[in-house]
């Protein structure tokens, strides 16, 4: 089968590098061509551009990138149309990829898969309608989901496993055990005006705590050790790089800036504070009251349905944040967190989510007539 697939992010080039190699498991004349990063190309195919000339985040870098954005945009379009893919499969990054959908709906008999499906139980619920006229099949690796989709929108989906639990799963089995140590880890965000607005707030926060643990920060890819610097001068903290599960493996509790390292810091057991600075945090309040649909930010909750988790938002500050690290480093409350990590746990399952997809995506294919020559598939 011909795949062609589309990314827009760091994280989507992981995972549908994943993907493919199930893909690839399952189908031996798998033939990729895509729009994504170097994850996916080492798996093989063609592609087509880098997700680094999709991904400007905010609306001042849309806007400026516009022209560059549309241009990819239309080409993606037609290129496409030309290669005549047996299947489209989108994974995540909705603003791009929902256009894509619609087009490819519109102009061609061309199934569209969609993996990792658009957080739009958060943002923008409006885009089911999109959803639903354009996408084929959806594919969560987020158990609530199945409950937004299916039973408040009527949209049949699958739940097909998570991708963070199975890559935290292999490193367990594939690394030997380790101790937890007294260190206390800082994951501060991925891109730099989080790491600017957090950073500093914790490591402050943590100082009282640097004579008997190892403050260590977690380095984020693509950003240079020079920018950390700036915020760690005079504090006794070392920083590493590409080595975030080793850290979490051994880490006694962690301060974290919402996004998949809350989920990736529970799966490893760890206490954690979520810690994330809202510029204005009556916008918040706000947000909430009119748009947001979640009551939580983190993953973590998010799964449980409750609070596991300390969410540091509105009441960001130093002093909340270093009475809420008091209470996870020793006594009930780092019981009960631990507890709830359990809980999570069985949410998420032990599917392995790109074999589940992969498997899903060819026999979707196969069980419909596409009128194109048998390929060699196995079963």
């Amino acid at each position: 089968m011909k795949y062609y697939l589309i990314v827009g992010e760091a994280s989507g080039d992981l995972h549908a590098s994943h993907l493919m190699q199930s893909l690839k498991e399952i189908d031996a004349e798998a033939d990729f061509r895509f729009f994504g990063g170097d994850m996916m190309t080492a798996v093989g195919g063609t592609r087509v551009r880098h997700y680094k000339e999709l991904a400007y985040m905010g609306f001042i870098p849309v806007l400026l990138h516009l022209r560059t954005i549309l241009r990819n945009m239309k080409m993606c379009k037609q290129d496409i149309v030309e290669w005549n893919p047996d299947c489209v499969i989108l994974v995540d990054y909705p603003g791009f990829n929902l256009k894509i959908a619609e087009y490819v709906k519109t102009h061609t008999n061309i199934p569209v898969y969609y993996y990792i499906s658009p957080k739009i139980w958060a943002w923008k619920e409006y885009r089911i309608k999109n959803i639903k006229r354009d996408v084929d099949d959806l594919y969560s690796i987020l158990p609530f989901e199945v409950d937004f989709f299916e039973k408040k929108h009527q949209y049949p989906m699958h739940y097909v496993g998570n991708p963070t639990a199975d890559e935290v799963r292999e490193f367990l089995q594939s690394t030997p055990a380790a101790e937890k140590e007294q260190v206390i880890a800082l994951l501060a965000g991925s891109r730099k005006q989080e790491i600017k607005d957090n950073l500093p707030a914790m490591l402050e926060a943590v100082k009282p705590y640097e004579k008997d643990y190892q403050i260590v920060v977690a380095g984020a890819p693509g950003i240079e050790p020079d920018y950390y610097k700036q915020f760690m001068q005079g504090a006794k903290v070392d920083i590493v790089f590409g080595q975030t599960y080793a850290l979490l493996a051994k880490s006694h509790a962690a301060l974290v800036t919402s996004g998949t390292a809350t989920l990736e810091t529970c799966l490893f057991g760890v206490p954690q504070v979520v810690c994330y600075k809202i510029p204005m945090p009556c916008i918040l309040g706000f947000l909430r009251r009119h748009f947001l649909k979640v009551k939580y930010v983190s993953l973590v909750n998010l799964v449980a349905g409750r609070e596991v988790v300390k969410e540091l938002l509105e009441d960001f500050s130093v002093t909340n944040i270093r009475s809420e690290m008091e209470k996870i480093l020793a006594g009930d409350a780092r019981e009960r967190m631990l507890e709830g990590y359990k809980e999570v746990s069985r949410a998420l399952g032990d599917k392995k989510a790109p074999d589940n997809a992969a498997r899903l995506m060819v026999d979707r294919f196969l069980a419909e007539p596409s009128g194109k020559a048998e390929r060699n598939i196995k079963h």
